[in-house]
């Protein structure tokens, strides 16, 4: 029974949602950065470098065995059986990599700056102490005697 009980406290922790749905919502942004890069950033980095279809840019490594090349596409050697080197496809993935880095970075570098801000906004807390005119040393509040030279205080 302990062992339930610990696991349902884990469970229920904050810490753990929290992971959840950070993985939940990461996927999804990685889903959205991939499509960005594959349908939106690549296709015109392609052209200005002389109409290169990064997605299809790959080296034969070894011919198909149910049909020789050459191949149209990654997908067309991959059916016939060859073995490819995807140099496009990887293009790809360091690029969305780049970008979802950066984004993390920056997201990061906000949370961060709201941390240091956030206690410079406090109101300092008043001093629970003053200090005595005749030596200076520090007294407690409420106190009407200091305790270092026995002076009346006010």
């Amino acid at each position: 029974m302990s062992i339930l009980k610990e696991f349902k406290e884990f469970a229920v922790k904050g810490n753990v949602i929290d992971l959840a749905v950070g993985v939940v919502i990461g996927g999804a942004f990685g889903s959205i950065v991939k499509s960005l890069v594959d349908d939106i950033i690549m296709p015109p980095v392609g052209m200005l470098i002389g109409n290169v279809d990064f997605a299809n840019l790959f080296v034969v490594l070894k011919e198909g065995a149910k049909q020789a090349g050459p191949y149209a596409s990654v997908a067309a050697a991959k059916q016939a059986g060859a073995v490819t080197l995807n140099i496009g496809l990887f293009i790809n993935s360091l690029v969305s990599f780049t970008i979802v880095a950066f984004a993390i970075f920056m997201l990061v570098k906000a949370i961060n700056k709201l941390k240091r801000e956030a206690p410079s906004e406090a109101a300092a807390p008043t001093p629970a102490t003053k200090e005595c005119r005749y030596c200076l040393s520090s007294v407690p509040e409420k106190a009407t005697r200091c305790p270092c030279c026995t002076s009346q205080l006010d």
